[in-house]
């Protein structure tokens, strides 16, 4: 690499870092905002969510999730004051018995709660970040092409004359000559219940009255308006609701994750934090393989193979995206015969031969070189059975991008031995059982593929996961040690740890002899060890759970998404914000 292109890559790592820092800056100004908004000190934002001690919030308009990166602080402060005046003004309980069962309807019924709520601002600093929010929202909207479509069309001209109605403030001036007929046709069919909305924003049960009967209509019209668009209401309403997030869950706020349970052991706090085994006589490492059947394990591969080839997940455009933040370009020779670039010596002979020609220069030719190693660490324990087919397709899709640019993988699982604590806690009685004796199973660690093992080799073993009585208990913490010991044995420069799970630590035995905190509190002291160090990058992504009390870097991934394009993007996408670009 060139001393302009490694200069070139040190200031791209230094920006990103810190964008990165500004951005998280940003977030905690506004959760601190909000809480003195709302007078809440328990409100706090974990990733685009806000929440209150462990509890997600059901704030579902969709105004209210900036991108931060494109819209800039004065949109993502508006959207937080949002949040707090909804939170302030707004009485949850009620609206859920009042809403609408229709999808669409509860959509509108969602928005209008929420410019209720706004329109109730006092403060003027107040309502202008409201303002610029709602026209960096809308703004997003239009350009994006989602008003090209008569459903994209009619919910945007929802949102902007009902606003307009509530907060007695002006439709945004862009779109304005664009929303004129449908506006005129909403106005005559909605008009006293247009009118009552800002009459009635100051009591939220009368204002109910008029926003149900708005929110029917306009579900009546959506009907139809989807089945007007080209290709049909469903490629249309599943655009509106990937990109913008407009369309609410229909059941009961069922979408909305839970958080890992975490807290503080009574037990580490006595022996001045230091964890303990007692015993590590029956701890094992083994390869998964080895311990299925092998016609078992071909079946097992066959159903994964089918279920990857049925999931569209295009490797090719994966494996493009991660190049560039794991691997560093070098450079591997000249490309001759160019019209620019640095003078060929060989060549200036032709300019006496030749005075017009001008293919006369050369450039540096430029390869991608692998510089990162990357570990997949997957909780076995007995709740993750149920998803052992969808996490196997979804690792396997990113072993195969993978190995497309050389990057090496592992692909590491973490179980017990035995339920109960098995040998461990058979020990532990025949000592009398003495008091605080530390974690109390027979930790199995497994390889289903190693750093040195290519994927096709690897493939009989990834399958593996799909083996049920695999799946007992968990001892994370020691876990992701572990694993991050094997990644720092690995020569390259960069190493990446994603631990995939969808709870917190759990085993029966240590918990009954120690307290429920004891594995929790170690997993977070070990992953926060690793984050400080700076040694591995480690990422948390949990099925259908937030794992952000143990990872500041966590996915919340939905377990019908594993294995499919979406859950694929999104991880992608954690990386590229998360990630400077190796070099």
């Amino acid at each position: 690499m060139t001393m302009d292109s490694t200069a070139t890559a040190d200031r791209t790592g230094t920006a990103d870092t810190a964008a990165r820092r500004r951005q998280q800056q940003i977030r905690q100004l506004c959760a601190a905002s909000i809480r003195a908004l709302a007078a809440d000190p328990a409100l706090d934002f974990r990733g685009d969510h806000l929440y209150r001690g462990r509890s997600v919030l059901p704030l579902n308009a969709p105004h209210l999730y900036p991108d931060q990166a494109a819209d800039g602080f004065g949109s993502f402060r508006g959207a937080a004051d949002g949040m707090a005046l909804r939170l302030l003004h707004s009485d949850a309980a009620l609206h859920a018995r009042l809403r609408p069962a229709g999808q669409t309807a509860r959509l509108v019924f969602e928005l209008l709660e929420q410019f209720r709520a706004e329109s109730l601002a006092g403060q003027p600093g107040v309502v202008r970040n409201l303002r610029v929010r709602h026209e960096a929202w809308s703004t997003q909207f239009h350009r994006s092409g989602l008003t090209e479509t008569s459903l994209g069309l009619l919910l945007y001209t929802v949102a902007q004359v009902c606003r307009s109605r509530v907060t007695a403030e002006p439709v945004v001036a862009e779109t304005e000559d664009l929303i004129e007929q449908t506006r005129g046709r909403l106005s005559a069919l909605l008009g006293p219940d247009l009118a009552l909305l800002r009459r009635t924003r100051t009591r939220q049960t009368n204002y109910a009255e008029p926003a149900l009967a708005i929110a029917v209509v306009i579900e009546s019209l959506a009907d139809t308006a989807q089945a007007d668009n080209d290709g049909g209401a469903e490629r249309s309403a599943r655009k509106t609701r990937e990109q913008f997030s407009l369309l609410v869950d229909a059941e009961d706020d069922a979408w909305l994750p839970e958080t890992a349970a975490s807290g503080a052991s009574p037990t580490l706090a006595d022996d001045g934090g230091a964890y303990r085994a007692f015993t590590t006589a029956y701890d094992r490492v083994q390869r998964a393989a080895s311990l299925v059947r092998p016609e078992l394990l071909h079946d097992y591969r066959r159903r994964l193979d089918k279920r990857i080839a049925d999931s569209g997940v295009n490797v090719a455009l994966l494996a493009r995206r991660l190049e560039p933040l794991l691997c560093v370009p070098v450079t591997s020779g000249w490309n001759s015969g160019q019209e620019e670039g640095m003078i060929d010596g060989a060549r200036l002979s032709q300019l006496v031969c030749s005075p017009a020609e001008r293919r006369l220069f050369q450039t540096e030719r430029h390869e991608a070189r692998p510089a990162t190693a990357v570990s997949f660490l997957i909780d076995c324990s007995g709740s993750m059975k149920q998803h052992g087919e969808g996490i196997a397709a979804y690792v396997d899709v990113f072993l195969r991008a993978l190995e497309r640019i050389g990057v090496a993988t592992e692909v590491l699982g973490f179980t017990t031995g035995a339920w109960n604590g098995g040998k461990a806690a058979r020990d532990w009685k025949r000592a009398r059982s003495p008091r605080r004796p530390g974690r109390l199973n027979e930790v199995n660690h497994l390889i289903f593929k190693d750093a040195d093992t290519n994927w096709r080799k690897a493939r009989p073993g990834i399958a593996a996961l799909l083996k049920t009585t695999l799946y007992r208990e968990g001892i994370d913490g020691e876990a992701v040690q572990w694993a991050a010991r094997r990644l720092a044995d690995r020569t390259e420069e960069h190493r990446i740890l994603i631990v995939l799970s969808d709870g917190s630590p759990a085993d029966g035995a240590t918990a009954l002899a120690n307290d429920e905190h004891y594995l929790q509190q170690h997993l977070a002291t070990v992953v926060r060890g690793l984050e400080d160090s700076g040694a591995v990058n480690v990422f948390g992504v949990g099925l259908g759970l937030d794992m952000s009390p143990y990872f500041s870097r966590s996915l919340i991934l939905d377990t019908e998404r594993l294995g499919q394009p979406e859950g694929v993007r999104e991880l992608t996408g954690l990386l590229e914000r998360s990630l400077p670009p190796p070099r």
